[in-house]
């Protein structure tokens, strides 16, 4: 491995790759976000809380699935490209967001529910308004967890043209540049960090003072 080669792989064949998956990460982390939340006040609703172990053990199920088992099954419907990619991704990245989205509004102290009754407050304001901004912290590290496992196993893209940071591995792997693994799974060790630390970081902020860890 020659310094001319790693400066190519880091700066020409880089920039599209980590593009390619920073985007993967979003648009998959945006879905679950979109699924897993509305899922998980659900869930967390007295009328509906008997199904929420059936549903965290089909989720359990789920993210136990390998990605490329699903990323097979998804190809003769969706195709090659980011789809079937985002689909296997989605399956395992929705447990730890729906799992902490019912532990945090379950949480709520039902003190704090009964005296936001008293002050005359509809069981939606209730929700929207005391419950869910209590619960963000810890929903919040359930979005960090997912996101952090989506940025790793989003390396699987490669194997069904939806590019990423595996195009990088796998072909440093395949043509025998080891500048080609250490750039590709480098900067994915970095981009799991550097998520995982804005995302903590967030979690922090908006945690009460009283809460912090």
């Amino acid at each position: 491995m020659t310094w001319e080669n790693f400066r190519f792989a880091l700066f020409e064949k880089a920039p599209e790759a980590l593009l390619e998956h920073f985007l993967i990460v979003v648009i998959t982390i945006a879905i679950a976000i979109l699924i897993s939340i509305p899922l998980g006040v659900l869930l967390s609703r007295p009328k509906f809380k008997g199904f929420g172990l059936v549903t965290l053990n089909i989720l359990n199920v789920l993210q136990a699935i390998p990605g490329l088992a699903i990323i097979a099954l998804a190809l003769p419907i969706l195709g090659l490209g980011m789809k079937p990619a985002v689909l296997a991704l989605l399956f395992q990245s929705l447990l730890p967001i729906v799992r902490n989205t019912i532990a945090g509004l379950i949480g709520v102290s039902p003190d704090v529910k009964e005296a936001a009754s008293g002050m005359g407050m509809s069981q939606r304001r209730i929700l929207i308004e005391v419950e869910i901004p209590l619960a963000l912290p810890i929903i919040l590290s359930g979005i960090r967890t997912a996101t952090v496992y989506v940025v790793s196993i989003g390396t699987l893209a490669a194997l069904i043209g939806a590019g990423g940071l595996g195009n990088l591995i796998m072909g440093g792997l395949s043509l025998f540049r080891p500048e080609y693994l250490l750039v590709g799974a480098g900067l994915g060790a970095l981009m799991a960090i550097v998520l995982e630390r804005s995302l903590s970081y967030l979690e922090y902020r908006i945690t009460p003072p009283g809460m912090r860890v």
